[in-house]
């Protein structure tokens, strides 16, 4: 693992001394983008695309999906292994692995949570998913698939996964998608949430007004706590915002990222 983030850190220093001759901003910090469950990594290629292109050192991680504390200390490796400012961006469960990788690491100048969980201190996903109605992602799921070691993976039943998931995304696109998921281990559902970070680095919101896994009205409570610098709430939009208005999700980040 950390062989691959060294390759990572030498990647950016590359990326960096590449556009020094086209004049960009040395001091541009770098982009982490954390999927959330029942995604993978690719569900960034939008906001990557116009991140790239905007001058800036985007990592979109693989996110382990097996729990909070796990998963937030793989990302935390990266960060400190990047050493320079970095956001921390969360989709969805991401949410949760972001708030618990920001712990420790003074490198991290902003979160932004993207139709994500933000929660506080000893909080679940399923307490903060039932917090406010309107989550129709239970009846979506197929039966736990278990593994060897006893554990158990959650899916999403691919005929049900365009409407819950990404109703703005053409059909085509969102059946692959439905293929393509990865799994949450259900036992990350009622893992309790270590220290907030958003509660001392700022954070920014933006969300669906759509989203059918986790409740707009939930989001809209955890931007509020967490005394957001920015919220936007688009019209119309599902769970998978990135994919659909990757414009308006590269945009908010890149406001964090050149936040005072």
């Amino acid at each position: 693992m950390k062989s691959m983030f060294a390759g990572l850190v030498l990647a950016a220093a590359m990326f960096v001394g590449a556009n020094a001759s086209a004049q960009e901003p040395m001091h541009k910090p770098t982009i982490v983008l954390v999927h959330g469950a029942f995604a993978d990594a690719s569900s960034w290629n939008g906001v990557v695309k116009i991140l790239q292109k905007d001058g800036y050192f985007v990592i979109a991680a693989a996110n382990p999906l097996r729990g909070a504390k796990s998963d937030g200390a793989n990302i935390g490796s990266l960060v400190a292994d990047l050493k320079d400012p970095v956001v921390l961006v969360g989709h969805s469960y991401g949410g949760n692995v972001i708030t618990e990788a920001a712990n420790g690491h003074s490198n991290v100048k902003a979160l932004v949570y993207v139709s994500a969980f933000a929660p506080d201190t000893g909080e679940t996903v399923a307490e903060l998913a039932g917090k406010f109605p309107g989550s129709t992602l239970g009846q979506a799921l197929a039966p736990p698939a278990e593994l060897a070691d006893g554990s158990k993976d959650l899916y999403i039943l691919q005929n049900k996964f365009p409407a819950q998931f990404a109703a703005d995304v053409p059909a085509a696109q969102a059946a692959l998608m439905a293929a393509t998921q990865r799994p949450l281990a259900q036992a990350a559902l009622d893992e309790k949430a270590g220290d907030a970070s958003w509660k001392t680095i700022p954070s920014w919101f933006i969300y669906g007004d759509a989203d059918k896994n986790i409740p707009p009205q939930t989001m809209a409570f955890m931007a509020r706590r967490a005394n957001a610098k920015g919220v936007v709430v688009v019209k119309g939009a599902s769970h998978v915002v990135m994919v659909s208005h990757p414009e308006a999700v590269a945009k908010l980040i890149e406001k964090a990222a050149s936040a005072q």
